[in-house]
């Protein structure tokens, strides 16, 4: 099982679709957002996965995840047992010196735009482009599963 260490911020101009790498279309949906986890199944680029994250520790910055690529058929069937509510978003891959900032434009269940970037490890450096606004890393209300 693997850790996460990620940062989250709300965005405050839209520079990163200039600076993006790539773009792509997400559909996901969650089968438990339980407060001490949370399963995702998710489908991107005619791929799909089951995502499985634990509890955020109280910094809100790491949480262990397990992820698995499945069929994409297996996820559309899955997807019919999900919660209410599916996302539906743009992601944007966003090149930042040695690491990666996603941007994901939220269209459903409301219009959002968030930034994140996972890091090798806790004490990691991260000086923010001028593009991104507010950290909202350990906020709840700003995790997918509470959108």
């Amino acid at each position: 099982m693997n850790t996460e260490i990620e940062r989250k911020f709300l965005v405050s101009a839209g520079t990163y679709r200039k600076l993006a790498r790539e773009s792509m279309c997400i559909q996901q949906a969650y089968l438990n957002k339980d407060a001490e986890r949370t399963v995702r199944i998710r489908i991107a680029n005619q791929q799909a996965w089951i995502t499985v994250k634990g509890k955020s520790d109280a910094s809100g910055l790491v949480r262990l995840e397990w992820e698995k690529e499945i069929a994409v058929e297996e996820a559309q069937s899955l997807l019919s047992l999900c919660l209410p509510k599916p996302i539906l978003k743009t992601r944007f891959l966003v090149p930042y010196h040695d690491l990666e900032i996603v941007v994901d434009e939220f269209e459903k269940p409301k219009k959002m735009i968030l930034a994140e970037v996972e890091l090798p490890s806790e004490d990691t450096p991260f000086n923010p482009p001028e593009w991104l606004g507010k950290e909202v890393t350990g906020d709840p209300s700003y995790y997918n599963s509470k959108i």
